[in-house]
């Protein structure tokens, strides 16, 4: 799956990068795992044991009391299992295989015909490969027995130049087609869809549009409206001027006001290259790959996107969005036939075939290596610090379509930079000369020729040689000394282990994983042939010892197509690029005539006044409330106790023999002044040698620098977290766990010239969290596994230690709540009950807080944040509702399509914190008086009967998302959320009705009704610096 090294850019809905949900609740906090830094992972599997929960703050804590420990899963020692049990107990795939399997090559089905049928047990699928016979148009079918299926349609786009045009133009197919020609029908399909996902992604090379959902008829409904909006968009210049970019009138109402830049696309890569990481990443596939589209920026350059014509992006969709030019994917248990037949009737035979030109020519080699380099801003949390500087080696190694030179590669990517044991971690990490791997670390296969690229990021400039140095004698040791037989092995092991993992969203990690390949011809099936690709590469190794060293040698020693890339900040980088882009903006203006300005006016109000149109979406197809299950399936749990005392949550599950293991530890009796430090003990817990003074000292360096990182991609997360800070008692816990208290403490911490007060608090945090004192467990694998995995457990408990005596709560308000119990979540064996120590804090009293964080980005993020009602207040279904209602009938339109900002909308927390945001805004303080305008419109109740059943369904898609079977039970496990509850739940969610949402609106809303508390990451902004009830941070 493309992680952010594939420069993907503009899913139509805003989120961190990776083809995750649209905006996740959770901050990137953290180092990657070490055996992933930053790697396209070479499986189809997103690594580690599944996303954290989308209520989760920061480091695996699931919630402000506790922490959470794990084993990393592709170290867990293998559980004995009989070819039977697994058999037995695999995620079954009979049905949809075996249907799939009847297809013979040559048979015609709808206008396509089948060109190859291919099991592929290792990931318990068939693959059917097809090609549509009047237009050559290229289709996959993975049968696979998963109710979430998938749909999406790829073509290749190849810009040459930094316009945009891809990126503005995957915005604008999806504002009406022919027979959708309402503004926006991706938007209000959201509402009117149970789907699990859906957006649309720009990468270097292709543009994808995925959608998933469980239910068949919505399915046929979401893949009409994809298929008419890629193949028939309306493409209307207004459309183009709100997503791509347009000159408008700062107010355009007044046409005094002066004429700016603006766009949803313009302002998202503005935001989007505030990120440093993101800079160096796209200089690197820039210069490394210089002969064709890897030279531009398919996002868009800010520069250079005011450059773009209505009339190009017409001609590019002409081009480019044409059948011959596309690649079709499905995949789960639907029937393929009802998918091909739609597929041909609606969009295939309306076009003839034509010899698209859209092909990547090969990279032409160098003769000898090339040297840049390139300038960015400061980091603003390290200020002062001259160790700033970015460089690494990057090398081109062979076309991805050879599928097994690929695999090989990308294991040995892993194996050279892969955890603490790796070489280049050894020589770079480990030397003290930085903070941390520099961007785009490893293989990256997401280009025509792929490449490898290592180096380092918090570099003093006058070690950048010292770098490459240390980078040239480490290829020649590995060429020498080879690796270890146990480092390769666990690599293997851990390759199976990732077959075996069930993700909910297999079939988008599928669809992503075999884009870039397929996208240049190569094989999609060879490459999803993983197990004979594993055994292949054993094959080699046996025949050859220096299998691996032989390829060092080939690409990295003897490799002249080789990149040194560096990258220094500039204190004026910020004021350069404002000043470039006020350049342009004037460069522009002057070339206007007065006739011109006068069509720019007329334009911007024209454009004003649809914006504000109440919409008829009533072409679009929907389903309705009545679609939706009454009822959720229930989910078989047992507890017993491990040790004799400690509670332990079974749930069985097909999880296809791999062993999922979760402890959960209070933190109460942790004295105050630690718990700054639990995310730092949590990230460095698994990594072996930690306490070592230099070792942690590399750790902390690495986790300080990932976070500072992930800022710009997460800034919306980080003002929710401060805005709601005082509003409850676990708030200011969770920002210091996981907001910017916590990112400017790792900065501090990273930047001491003596850690060992630091590394001296672990020790005694251990002593809290691991021991037997209030901890509970949870185990999730096949039946028959469980006797093995009870033992394990018990081994697991009798290695932690238990206190001599009790100590004593740091917050003696503790209320003993036990878990409910009762048929399907129920918690019966052994007649053991849970109970789940809540702390409380009786004297709390909420206060609002507004705070300012000063970063120099070109854009904000804004969160306001308002205490509410709870999960279990039957007011909660109601603010729920209201929140999706808010985000689709009002913040959209004022936020995104008015304001311009990337993203904005209205979500609410289990614990019933209700928060307002934006994300990647041109805007501050307008925005907050947008926010106010969505109370007012939500008292006025400005909705329809339509609108609350749209919001009904949006809730429910969130509420019904497929859960893993790894993940089965952990709500229950870690909220003490019974299918008892969770159905009640359900059905307040369904009796929601107007007066209610206009009651709760009122009652916790408006202002004076509940504390708010707000918080704004951005730039200098006047007003809030006149203003004294702001802290500026």
């Amino acid at each position: 799956m493309p992680l952010r090294s594939c420069l993907l850019w503009g899913p139509l809905l805003p989120e961190t990068p990776g083809l995750g949900p649209p905006l996740p609740e959770t901050p990137r906090l953290g180092p990657p795992l070490p055996e992933t830094p930053g790697l396209r992972p070479p499986l189809p599997e997103t690594p580690g044991l599944g996303p954290p929960h989308p209520e989760t703050p920061g480091l695996g804590l699931p919630y402000p009391e506790t922490a959470c420990l794990g084993f990393p899963h592709p170290d867990t020692p293998r559980v004995g299992l009989s070819s039977a049990d697994l058999r037995a107990w695999r995620w079954r795939s009979d049905a949809a295989c075996a249907r799939a399997l009847q297809y013979r090559v040559g048979e015609k089905i709808h206008g396509f015909t089948v060109s190859q049928v291919t099991p592929v047990p290792e990931l318990s699928l068939t693959a059917v490969k097809l090609s549509h016979d009047s237009t050559g148009a290229r289709y996959l079918h993975l049968a696979r027995e998963d109710t979430n299926n998938l749909f999406s349609v790829q073509f290749r786009t190849t810009p040459t130049d930094s316009t945009g045009v891809p990126h503005i133009l995957e915005h604008t197919v999806l504002c009406g087609s022919r027979r959708f020609p309402c503004r926006d029908p991706f938007f209000k399909m959201l509402n009117r869809s149970l789907s699990t996902f859906m957006n649309a992604f720009t990468a270097s090379d292709y543009t994808l549009y995925p959608f998933s959902t469980q239910n068949p008829k919505d399915f046929q409904n979401l893949l009409s409206v994809y298929l008419d909006a890629a193949f028939f968009p309306c493409l209307r210049e207004l459309d183009f001027w709100q997503e791509g970019w347009r000159l408008e009138h700062e107010n355009p109402s007044d046409a005094q006001t002066p004429l700016v830049f603006k766009g949803v696309v313009f302002n998202e890569m503005k935001g989007a290259f505030t990120d440093n990481e993101r800079i160096f990443s796209q200089h690197l596939q820039n210069r490394l790959l210089p002969d064709h589209t890897y030279s531009v920026i398919s996002g868009g350059d800010p520069l250079c996107i005011p450059d773009l014509t209505w009339e190009q992006l017409k001609q590019f969709h002409a081009t480019h969005y044409h059948p011959s030019n596309a690649r079709f994917f499905t995949y789960g248990n639907f029937p393929l036939e009802q998918h091909l037949k739609q597929i041909h009737e609606e969009a295939l035979s309306k076009f003839q075939k034509i010899e698209p030109s859209t092909a990547v020519p090969a990279q032409k080699p160098w003769d000898k290596p090339r040297e840049f380099q390139i300038t960015c801003a400061p980091d603003s949390l390290a200020a002062g610090s001259s160790r700033q500087t970015t460089v690494s080696v990057s090398f081109l190694l062979p076309e991805i379509t050879d599928t097994f030179e690929a695999f090989t590669l990308n294991l040995l990517s892993s194996l050279l930079i892969g955890g603490p044991n790796s070489p280049f971690y050894k020589a770079l990490i480990e030397s003290g000369l930085g903070t941390d791997f520099s961007p785009d670390v490893g293989y990256n296969g997401c280009t025509r020729e792929a490449y490898f690229s290592v180096g380092l990021q918090g570099v003093s400039e006058k070690d950048v040689q010292t770098v490459r140095d240390i980078i040239d004698r480490t290829v020649d040791d590995v060429i020498e000394k080879g690796f270890e037989d146990d480092r390769i092995e666990a690599l293997l092991h851990k390759i199976e282990i990732q077959m075996k993992h069930q993700s909910a969203s297999f079939g988008l990690a599928l669809a992503s994983y075999i884009a870039s390949c397929w996208n240049h011809d190569g094989d999609p099936v060879e490459l999803l042939k993983l197990g004979s690709q594993v055994a292949q590469f054993r094959q080699c190794l046996q025949e050859n010892p220096k299998f691996l060293q032989e390829k060092v040698r080939q690409y990295f020693k003897n490799n002249q197509h080789k990149l040194t890339l560096s990258m220094k900040p500039d204190d004026r980088y910020s004021e350069k690029q404002t000043q470039m882009e006020t350049e342009k903006l004037k460069q522009k203006v002057n070339s206007l005539s007065l006739k011109d300005k006068q069509q720019i006016y007329e334009k911007g109000l024209e454009l004003q006044a649809q914006q504000s149109k109440p919409q008829d979406a009533s072409c679009l197809p929907a389903l309705k409330v009545s679609d939706i299950e009454p009822t959720i399936p229930f989910t078989e749990l047992e507890v017993g106790l491990a040790a004799g005392e400690i509670p332990v949550q079974y749930c069985a599950q097909p999880t296809n023999g791999v062993v999922y293991f979760r402890a959960f530890s209070s933190l109460n009796t942790l004295p105050e002044e630690l718990r700054p430090y639990v995310p730092l003990f949590c990230s460095v817990l698994t990594n072996p040698c930690f306490e070592e003074e230099e070792h942690f000292r590399v750790l902390v360096k690495m986790a300080a620098q990932e976070l500072s990182n992930g800022i710009p991609d997460s800034g919306h997360l980080y003002a929710s977290v401060r805005a709601s800070r005082t509003l409850t008692p676990a708030g200011d816990l969770q920002e210091t766990f996981s907001g910017m208290d916590q990112v400017r403490l790792m900065k501090r911490i990273a930047e001491m010239t003596d850690v060992r007060p630091v590394l001296r608090k672990l020790p005694r945090i251990r002593k809290h969290l691991l021991t037997c004192d209030n901890m509970r467990c949870s185990v999730n694998a096949t039946p028959q596994q469980m006797s093995q995995a009870e033992k394990a457990v018990e081994n697991f408990i009798g290695s932690l230690s238990r206190s001599k005596k009790e100590r004593k709560p740091v917050r003696p308000h503790v209320v003993e709540k036990p878990v409910p119990s009762g048929l399907g979540g129920s918690t019966h064996a052994s007649g053991c009950q849970v109970t789940r120590k809540l702390i409380t804090d009786p004297t709390f009293s909420p206060c609002q807080m507004k705070t300012h964080f000063l970063l120099p980005f070109p854009v904000n993020y804004v969160g306001e944040c308002v205490r509410t009602a709870p999960y279990t207040d039957p007011d909660h279904a109601s603010l729920k509702i209201l929140a999706c209602l808010m985000t689709a009938k009002f913040l959209h339109t004022e936020i995104r399509e008015k304001g311009g900002a990337y993203g904005g909308g209205a979500k609410l927390s289990r614990s019933g914190v209700f928060t307002l945001y934006s994300y990647r805004d041109p805007h501050s303080t307008e925005t907050l008086q947008s926010f106010a305008k969505a109370v007012d419109w939500a008292k006025s109740g400005r909705f329809t009967q339509q609108d609350i059943d749209e919001a009904k369904l949006s809730v429910f898609s969130a509420v019904d998302a497929p859960v893993a079977p790894s993940d089965k039970g952990l709500e229950h496990f870690l909220y003490g959320l019974s299918d008892e509850v969770k159905q009640a739940h359900r059905e307040q969610l369904f009796a929601v009705h107007r007066e209610g949402l206009i009651d709760v609106s009122n009652k916790y809303l408006g202002l004076g009704k509940s504390t708010h508390g707000l918080a704004l990451l951005g730039p200098e902004n006047a007003k809030i610096a006149k203003d004294p009830s702001w802290i500026i941070r």
